[in-house]
């Protein structure tokens, strides 16, 4: 779909919404406005790609939660856990160029791997969070995660904290770990996962995104996050589902020690500057929607094969609905959080992506050949669906049907 795009000027001096929108696509602008002047919202940015083409591509507000720096259309930002999803598509490259079978035990490739009764995990089960390795022995430093053959030798010795395969459980910051050294294994040339994305997905496809921020990256183009905090929390409660809450404030909770693995700053350069593939990755909504727009597509101008493709948008086979780190029904595969009776995303079970704490959320939806992306500076509690975000996918779904419709009549 080819069509001409709608300038936006700015709103105002200090809350500006610029970029475009196809026509048809109006009504996402608004509610990105809204956001703004009823949301709450700091700074953020939006795109969606529609069969191939760009449709939306929006960005406003502030780039820093205090001050008037603007949000630019070059301002990258940290997108938690959305990262995710990015680093789950190099290890799909891997396994469309027959480097990684997804059914394969991880320690095919990873031998140290098999040590305390890890032998027989997939890397199915690892990617669907089934592996039992929330935890890690010992608390990580920067220092730690800069020497990967550390890491691995960590990584490997770990003992799951329940019988890999019998459960499912958010690997909040190990499964980017993990998804880093199956890469360096697997790939001919042991590059590292963010190497490996820029090299294989973000430079064939002219994307600003970065799983290790580049020192070259001046400060000026960076957004500052404001950070969660107990008394935002606390207001929070109201809308947090309470088995998250009590599973976060309980000291042994698995959620509230896999939290603690690693204490940073999202507003420190320095991890930002680090390979940390479930957490830190840096980027532009545009990038990300981007991205997994060729996924949508189906992946080829990436090399994605028809079965690896097939793959990914298989209904996830999950152990359990319940999740035994979040407390509550979660549903992933390969990699990505897939749609499931609790949670709703995209057009059916064939969709995928991934979100982040704060409110980040991106994915590709191959059945209305989608790749949409939301980012934003102010962090917020909700586990999925954060009224910024919903807004604008709800607005993008309805702009779709309207010109599908149209066209049909």
């Amino acid at each position: 779909m080819r069509s001409a795009a709608i300038d936006l000027a700015p709103v105002t001096a200090t809350t500006h919404v610029d970029g475009l929108v196809s026509p048809g696509f109006e009504e996402v602008r608004a509610e990105f406005q809204r956001n703004f002047t009823e949301r709450g919202e700091i700074g953020a940015a939006v795109a969606a790609y529609w069969r191939g083409e760009k449709v939306v591509d929006l960005w406003g507000g502030r780039r820093t939660p205090g001050g008037d720096a603007p949000w630019n259309q070059d301002t990258i930002v940290v997108v938690m856990s959305t990262t995710k999803g990015l680093s789950a598509m190099t290890l799909a490259v891997s396994n469309a160029r027959g480097w990684l079978d997804y059914d394969a035990p991880v320690a095919r490739y990873w031998p140290e791997f098999a040590q305390n009764g890890k032998a027989a995990i997939t890397v199915r089960q690892l990617l669907g969070h089934e592996a039992g390795l929330v935890l890690l022995d010992e608390k990580l430093t920067l220092e730690k995660l800069r020497d990967l053959d550390y890491m691995a030798r960590l990584l490997a010795r770990q003992k799951p904290a329940w019988p890999p395969g019998t459960v499912h459980g958010y690997h909040t910051m190990t499964l980017g770990l993990y998804m880093q050294e199956l890469i360096r294994r697997v790939d001919p040339a042991h590059r590292t996962l963010g190497r490996f994305f820029h090299d294989e997905i973000a430079d064939p496809l002219k994307l600003e995104f970065y799983i290790g921020l580049p020192r070259e990256i001046p400060d000026e183009r960076l957004a500052k996050v404001k950070p969660l905090s107990p008394w935002r929390g606390l207001l929070a409660l109201r809308y947090t589902p309470p088995a998250v809450t009590m599973k976060m404030i309980r000291p042994g909770s698995l959620l509230r020690r896999s939290f603690m693995g690693l204490g940073v700053d999202p507003n420190d350069r320095s991890y930002l500057e680090v390979e940390v593939p479930a957490g830190d990755g840096v980027g532009t909504a545009r990038a990300i929607a981007r991205a997994y727009s060729a996924f949508a597509e189906g992946g080829a101008e990436l090399g994605i094969a028809p079965e690896t493709f097939a793959r990914l948008t298989a209904p996830p086979v999950v152990a359990g609905a319940m999740d035994e780190v979040l407390g509550v029904p979660s549903y992933f595969s390969l990699g990505f959080l897939r749609p499931g009776p609790t949670i709703s995303f995209g057009s059916s079970q064939r969709a995928f992506g991934s979100p982040g704490a704060g409110g980040s959320f991106a994915f590709a939806d191959p059945d209305a050949r989608l790749g949409y992306a939301y980012v934003m500076n102010k962090l917020d509690f909700y586990l999925e669906n954060d009224p910024r975000e919903k807004a604008l996918r709800d607005a993008v779904y309805r702009a779709m049907a309207r010109l599908t419709t149209r066209a049909r009549s």
